[in-house]
């Protein structure tokens, strides 16, 4: 399997993470089993700290070389600056 180099398709996933990530939030609101409570909050945990990963190191080492990061307000920033120049370049 090669990596991944096409910046849309970088977004896709880190808004696919997020997904994840909000859809097992909202399920471990619900009254569930005990081992499904668990297996959720992993599921949780692993797509949240996937997406903070792509928010800071893969857009920096992968999609814009000069984007510097501060915090996830910066990070949001940085998203509507690139979507009103005209978004994301692509590079493979």
């Amino acid at each position: 399997m090669t990596d991944l180099k096409n910046p849309k398709w970088m977004y896709a996933k880190a808004v696919m993470l997020l997904l994840i990530g909000v859809i097992t939030f909202g399920l471990l609101l619900l009254r569930q089993e005990l081992w499904a409570k668990v297996v959720l909050q992993v599921l949780m945990i692993w797509a949240f700290a996937r997406a903070y990963y792509f928010a800071f190191y893969v857009i920096q080492h992968y999609v814009d070389g000069n984007y510097r990061f501060s915090g996830l307000f910066d990070f949001m920033k940085y998203l509507f600056a690139k979507h009103q120049s005209g978004g994301c370049d692509d590079r493979g």
